[in-house]
């Protein structure tokens, strides 16, 4: 009943196909919000070290992040070391944040996973942060990114882990315990729901996360792409960046995660939502 009254309140002088109302402005502010005082230089900077094991990233070097979102600190950073760093946002919103955020037109461009930007073969490294979970097509993004891509260039994917075991205080992308571990028809009563009565159940996104998969998956799916290699974090983490008490147990864990495909595999429960894709070269 309470759903059904605030459904009368919203759509009584609109359409339910319009959505909730303003809800990219929302989604901007919120995000914007989050982003805050934060500083990503650290994430960038180990992350060109990580891909540094599968090609060459001695700048300059094209590279497209998608789904820059409108406090584009990964598209700056990559700019200071050096390289041709674009953006991609498919919210206008975002665009113009993201525009005003870097001072440069020309670093940010408007487009969607699934209609990139870009010419064939003009991009060394695609960087996809957060976005897989949240376009329209799976099979269609990863095509463009592989389209984009030159010969031997790596498509940089973090997105949704179905396997892991989120606790549920700390649930990733909607704030429903468990999420990823409901029924399919459930998960999608929730995005309906988000998109036009609650918005704050998946954080304002006017993209919700839809997708979700283990990395077995993704390597399916990036193989149906045209990819022709596939890497783990735990291929390329550094032993050196565990700090602390537990660091000698890490290292010992990660080597051993490289040279059995047993523990690999239990080790990718936990690590599985990150991978390079590299297109044959």
């Amino acid at each position: 009943m309470k759903h059904e009254r605030h459904r009368d309140v919203l759509y009584s002088n609109r359409r339910l196909s319009d959505g909730y109302p303003d809800l990219e402005r929302l989604g901007v502010e919120w995000f914007e919000a989050q982003l805050s005082g934060t500083d990503r230089t650290w994430f960038v900077d180990r992350l060109v070290g990580r891909l540094s094991r599968l090609m060459d990233v001695t700048p300059p070097r094209r590279i497209a992040v998608v789904g820059c979102g409108p406090n584009p600190q990964t598209v700056r950073r990559l700019r200071e070391l050096g390289h041709d760093a674009v953006g991609v946002e498919p919210v206008a919103g975002s665009v113009e944040a993201a525009v005003e955020y870097l001072g440069s037109p020309e670093a940010v461009r408007s487009g969607a996973a699934e209609e990139l930007p870009f010419e064939a073969g003009e991009v060394d490294l695609v960087l996809a942060e957060s976005v897989l979970e949240h376009v329209d097509s799976v099979p269609r993004s990863l095509a463009e990114m592989h389209r984009v891509l030159r010969p031997g260039g790596i498509a940089w994917i973090g997105t949704t882990n179905r396997l892991r075991p989120y606790p549920p205080w700390k649930e990733a992308e909607f704030n429903v315990p468990f999420f990823h571990w409901l029924p399919g028809i459930l998960r999608e009563s929730y995005v309906f729901f988000h998109l036009h009565f609650d918005p704050s159940l998946a954080n304002y996104t006017p993209r919700p996360a839809v997708h979700w998969f283990s990395f077995a998956d993704l390597c399916r799916l990036g193989r149906d792409a045209g990819f022709a290699h596939f890497y783990s974090v735990l291929d390329l983490i550094d032993p050196g960046e565990f700090q602390g008490l537990t660091a000698p147990l890490m290292r010992r864990i990660i080597a051993a995660a490289r040279s059995h495909p047993v523990l690999r595999t239990l080790m990718l429960l936990q690590y599985g939502g990150t991978i390079a894709m590299r297109r044959r070269g």
